[in-house]
């Protein structure tokens, strides 16, 4: 397959790229190489699923102060 390279660069099409949600672009030599990522789960995600209580009615409010 051959696509040409417009001044936003070069558009992969997308049935080549089915079932990646993240890829790593790499330039090696005379090479561009796309390789797809392993995307984990960023433990962010799981904050607050399991909230605990604390009893105060006012720590959401001030949580700096009760750490």
């Amino acid at each position: 397959m051959k696509a040409m390279v417009k001044k936003e660069g070069l558009l992969i099409p997308r049935k080549l790229l089915k079932g990646i949600k993240e890829a790593e672009i790499k330039c090696e030599k005379d090479k561009i190489v796309i390789l797809p990522t392993r995307v984990e789960e960023d433990p962010i995600f799981n904050l607050g699923r399991h909230p605990g209580h604390s009893g105060l009615k006012d720590a959401s409010i001030h949580h700096d102060n009760y750490l």
